[in-house]
């Protein structure tokens, strides 16, 4: 039986739709994603998608893996950022984080990760953009930082660039929000800069998820959904974009008209 959220409107372009608890959230997320995997494999014979890796993903990520109407055999992964000079054997790795929370458990037709380390870094940049060109995302599931950042694109975000991935300096807030989830232990642990997916390239997949749970979300959704679109708020090009879906559940929708 579907999830029905407690709520939905239409914001601008994009439909939001707020859900009991983060829990339903995850769950109905998953439904959906579920959905269009099986309607693009359908089509294509395969799908491409790139993942957030974060801690509001998790109750979404546990109600997506434990499915089993999903082909993962047919499913190449991606994700959108990883911290400059770190290994993936690092705890705080992102790569680590979707190999750990996802592709370990479904063990999808391929995972390809960022190499933050990679000794060059202008051929690991070619190679990231080259595979996203050679699989173009079909679906891009993103969350929302803290001061209202898409992947590791803080503000005042590029909306423009024709870069497909690049290496970005991350504000104090962005490398706090790292600190207080658990990451590092204090913000001199965090590295200052960090290889990101732009702006452009999340938004060039077909369809966008935007799944956004938790009270210290709560800022950010507003200044998104509510305030002007504009660079200082990266998350508020959302509204732009006609293939955007936003999930929000009670605590992050709390601000909110």
């Amino acid at each position: 039986m579907e999830l029905k959220p407690i709520r939905s409107t239409i914001i601008d372009r994009i439909p939001v739709h707020v859900f009991e608890s983060n829990e339903a959230l995850g769950r109905r997320a998953a439904d959906d994603l579920a959905v269009m995997f099986s309607h693009i494999i359908g089509e294509k014979g395969g799908v491409a998608v790139i993942f957030a890796s974060a801690n509001s993903q998790l109750t979404f990520l546990h109600a997506l893996r434990v499915r089993k109407d999903i082909e993962w055999d047919k499913v190449i992964v991606f994700h959108m950022d990883e911290y400059l000079g770190m290994s993936d054997q690092h705890p705080a790795s992102f790569a680590r984080f979707i190999r750990q929370e996802l592709v370990s458990l479904v063990h999808p037709n391929a995972f390809y990760p960022i190499k933050g380390d990679s000794p060059d870094l202008n051929s690991e940049l070619n190679r990231y953009a080259d595979l996203l060109r050679r699989y173009p995302p079909d679906v891009c599931v993103l969350g929302i930082g803290e001061n209202g950042h898409l992947a590791f694109n803080d503000p005042p975000a590029d909306f423009e660039t024709k870069e497909v991935i690049h290496i970005v300096t991350l504000d104090v807030r962005c490398r706090t929000q790292q600190v207080n989830e658990g990451h590092f232990a204090t913000l001199d642990d965090v590295p200052k800069q960090a290889i990101t997916l732009t702006v452009p390239a999340l938004l060039a997949a077909k369809r966008v998820l935007a799944i956004v749970p938790e009270a210290r979300k709560a800022t950010p959704v507003k200044a998104a959904l509510e305030g002007p679109v504009a660079r200082d708020c990266p998350a508020s090009i959302l509204r732009t974009q006609p293939h955007v879906t936003m999930y929000l559940d009670q605590e992050s929708a709390s601000l909110l008209r």
